[in-house]
């Protein structure tokens, strides 16, 4: 175990990073974990363990279900390493889009069954945003987020649909955000830039674009009623890159994030230069570990998602 923490961070998944069986050694492992994904079948009156555990996935893969997977499991590795003697806190914790709130939950910003609640709600909001104007995802491999801007605004302007950087997750990789005819026209503006690929993505909602405005809009009712309170840790926020140091500054960056572009890439090197030097993903997946890798290949990255690996911490 770390002598202290004092220069590391605590970082949580989003969506991308589910998979079948999510969880399931952590709670046969763990009472606290279980009682976590106990918990939170009740909340939502409906078994959330068992999809997580054991599918389908084509259940598991929709948003309505997927933002309260992966916040109920990177809780409950926290509730597992709470109980297995860690007591020591990150100088930093972040999450990417949805990892947000398990981050705000770890900061203390956020009570567990408040953070499920909203995560289902922005789930449910963003399904029916998508359904009412479709559109899309695309990842851009091989082009910096300034070409894929401006290819972005390019494609705007000759087809009039909406085209947004939605994810800057890290140099080389950047996902594209909004209708049919907006990706369409953006994926030629990249080839014609020097983009080495342009990969749709298997999801049907425009996240983190324009077209989550009735999403946003929603969603703001319900986290102007839900509890906040100040972050305990330093809280980096997706929308700026910037620590979110009172329960204001935390809702609002909440709610702006659903129309706001997830400037990872920036995240990760403010908290490199603010002093961390190693990562935990704590969660689902290996999938930010990767991309700070890519980021800071200096920075030490570990993945901590199950029995096993707790000892990362607690060993």
């Amino acid at each position: 175990m770390p002598a202290d923490l004092t220069h590391a961070a605590f970082v949580f998944p989003g969506q991308g990073s589910q998979k079948v069986g999510m969880g399931r050694a952590l709670a046969e492992a763990v009472p606290a974990a279980a009682a976590l994904f106990a918990e939170a079948d009740e909340i939502l009156s409906f078994s959330l363990s068992r999809l997580c555990w054991t599918g389908p996935e084509t259940d598991l893969n929709d948003t309505l279900n997927t933002q309260p997977a992966l916040l109920v499991h990177s809780v409950a590795v926290l509730k597992a390493l709470e109980a297995q003697g860690l007591s020591a806190r990150p100088a930093f914790v972040a999450g990417h889009s949805l990892g947000e709130f398990s981050a705000l939950v770890a900061a203390g910003a956020l009570r567990f069954p408040d953070a499920l609640r909203l995560v289902r709600e922005r789930g449910r909001v963003m399904k029916e945003a998508g359904a009412l104007q479709p559109g899309g995802m695309a990842a851009v491999l091989g082009a910096d987020v300034d070409v894929v801007e401006e290819a972005c605004r390019r494609a705007r302007a000759s087809s009039g649909a909406a085209v947004e950087v939605a994810n800057d997750n890290c140099p080389g990789q950047v996902v594209i955000s909004g209708a049919d005819a907006g990706l369409a026209a953006a994926t030629q503006e990249l080839q014609a830039l020097g983009a080495r690929r342009v990969i749709r993505l298997a999801v049907s909602i425009a996240a983190h674009s324009s077209l989550m405005a009735p999403a946003q809009r929603t969603f703001a009712r319900s986290l102007a009623s839900a509890p906040l309170d100040d972050p305990r840790l330093t809280v980096l926020g997706n929308v700026g890159a910037a620590p979110l140091r009172t329960a204001a500054e935390a809702r609002a960056d909440l709610e702006a994030q659903l129309t706001s572009r997830v400037r990872w890439t920036e995240s990760v090197r403010a908290m490199v230069a603010a002093g961390v030097h190693e990562f935990f993903e704590i969660g689902t997946g290996e999938v930010l570990s990767g991309l700070i890798r890519r980021t800071e290949p200096a920075a030490k990255v570990h993945a901590v998602d199950g029995p096993d690996s707790l000892a990362l911490l607690t060993a």
